[in-house]
């Protein structure tokens, strides 16, 4: 239950945090800055009212995973650290001596509070229409620069950044072989004898091996009736089923089931998640989309735009780098949008007749990737004998054997020593935009892109946004959310500084 009518804090202490805590420090600041009343209208469907006994606000709450990206801390040292920080207990409207939550708490916040809200809030939604604390967090934000009069600029800078997976993604035998043994082991806690039935296994981490010895181990178990009823083996059979169907789907496997692997550039790559960010040049973030590491930059632009306007902020103007410019996009800006898009073409990223296949450009590593998500290894330059009304392609090589053993194999590769890609370099639609890309306009708005990569060097170094701190593509959602908010009030802060100063 949660108490519809907050209490006065009585304390003969209370008076320290007005001698201890100086007016310009930050947390004070974003306690008179932010009406954290919107937290309770939107978890009010998540409490019982007029039952049970009392829960910790969600105010509260909310603030205390504020404080874990404001700090960067985990919810241990977060809660340790609200023992004796009196400007976080001030912040959290506890008195000096109060005790604070257990750890724990955070979690279940995390997943039994805010997860069944923004399914609620989604039910029913098509995929564009869907919101999350994410996107009310940021409307939050742009919502209190309007209230403090600060003019937003029609300007918008888009980039995505990636973020670490909490975990490591390991080889498909080893993730295969792990999960395994957990079977063997359950098994062997209610009859050791099965040892002797149990298939060899492979002396290799080979997936394929590895995948057969798991089908042999998961029929010889089914054939023991006395194991069947037993839920401990159940659970871990199905859920080694589970993995090898993965396998045979191509899914990378890891203790992260929605993180991927994406490309930083053509041979470094990372395991995790992306997201894709617009920002205003008074660097403030006006719209976010977390995604999974795969993901290309250049098919979110629409929605960064829509979500910027919705936000209650009017641009005309997008900046951004050259996975921005395909056709698609240009389209879009003109027609639709009604903006100038300050993205410099690139050769390859044109829209071509080949692009329903699911190959996609991966500007980062300059190099195409297949459906099956694999990078080509090198390209070259076929001018096609030089013939009129004939532009010169660029084509892209795959590794083929890489090919003879992918599961999508069917409809893409068709037995052949080469497996290549090509792409024309240039189409006429993109005339206009290299025209605009050559005039000084462009180069002058084209110079302000820095000031999203200084912003993510913000996020990254001083909120821990390298990594992802929960699993899942929800955890990483919510940590974006919290670090979006905490980084837009810190900026909203100086921006009234630097006002009042004027």
């Amino acid at each position: 239950m949660i108490e519809q009518q907050s209490s006065l804090i009585l304390s003969p202490y209370i008076d320290l945090y007005e001698k201890l805590i100086d007016p310009d420090h930050p947390l004070r600041r974003i306690k008179e800055l932010v009406d954290f009343s919107f937290i309770d209208e939107l978890f009010k469907g998540a409490y019982c009212l007029d039952n049970g006994r009392n829960g910790v606000p969600p105010i509260r709450m909310f603030k205390y995973l504020l404080l874990k990206e404001f700090y960067s801390l985990a919810d241990r040292d977060l809660v340790a650290r609200s023992k004796t920080d009196l400007a976080i207990k001030f912040f959290l409207d506890l008195a000096p001596e109060d005790d604070v939550i257990d750890p724990s708490l955070l979690s279940k916040f995390r997943k039994q509070r805010i997860k069944p809200i923004e399914e609620e809030m989604n039910e029913g939604k098509e995929e564009k229409e869907k919101g999350n604390l994410l996107t009310i967090l940021i409307a939050k934000t742009v919502e209190i620069a309007e209230q403090h009069q600060i003019r937003m600029s029609s300007t918008v800078i888009v980039d995505s950044t990636h973020s670490s997976s909490r975990y490591h993604s390991m080889t498909a035998g080893r993730f295969i072989k792990e999960k395994a043994k957990l079977v063997r082991k359950s098994v062997y806690q209610f009859d050791e004898s099965m040892k002797e039935k149990f298939p060899q296994k492979p002396k290799s981490d080979d997936g394929k091996e590895w995948c057969a010895y798991s089908k042999t181990l998961i029929e010889t178990i089914e054939q023991e009736a006395k194991l069947e009823p037993i839920p401990a083996i159940q659970e871990k059979v199905n859920y080694l089923k589970e993995i090898v169907e993965d396998y045979q789907e191509g899914t990378v496997p890891s203790n992260d089931p929605d993180a991927r692997v994406g490309y930083k550039s053509q041979d470094q790559s990372f395991f995790g998640y992306k997201t894709h960010t617009a920002m205003t040049t008074d660097r403030l973030i006006t719209a976010a989309i977390v995604t999974t590491g795969e993901k290309a930059d250049g098919r979110y632009l629409q929605d960064l735009v829509n979500q910027t306007r919705a936000a209650g902020v009017e641009i005309d103007t997008v900046i951004g780098d050259t996975a921005y410019s395909g056709k698609d996009n240009l389209q879009f800006a003109k027609e639709e949008g009604k903006i100038d898009l300050v993205s410099k073409l690139h050769p390859i990223i044109t829209q071509h007749p080949n692009a329903q296949k699911g190959f996609v450009f991966n500007k980062d590593a300059d190099m195409f990737a297949c459906p099956a998500g694999h990078l080509a290894f090198k390209k070259k330059i076929d001018n096609r004998g030089q013939k009129e009304n004939k532009n010169p392609q660029m084509k892209y090589f795959f590794d083929v054997e890489i090919c003879q053993s992918c599961p999508m194999q069917e409809g893409c590769y068709k037995g052949t020593k080469t497996k290549t890609y090509s792409v024309t370099i240039k189409s006429p639609e993109h005339r206009e935009q290299e025209h605009f890309q050559n005039s000084e306009v462009f180069q002058a708005l084209a110079r302000d892109r820095y000031m999203i990569e200084a912003k993510f060097g913000e996020m990254k170094n001083r909120h821990g946004f390298k990594k992802a701190k929960n699993s899942g593509l929800f955890g990483m959602s919510l940590q974006t959310a919290m670090t979006i908010f905490v980084v837009n009030l810190k900026r909203i802060m100086k921006l009234i500084d630097e006002k009042e100063q004027n």
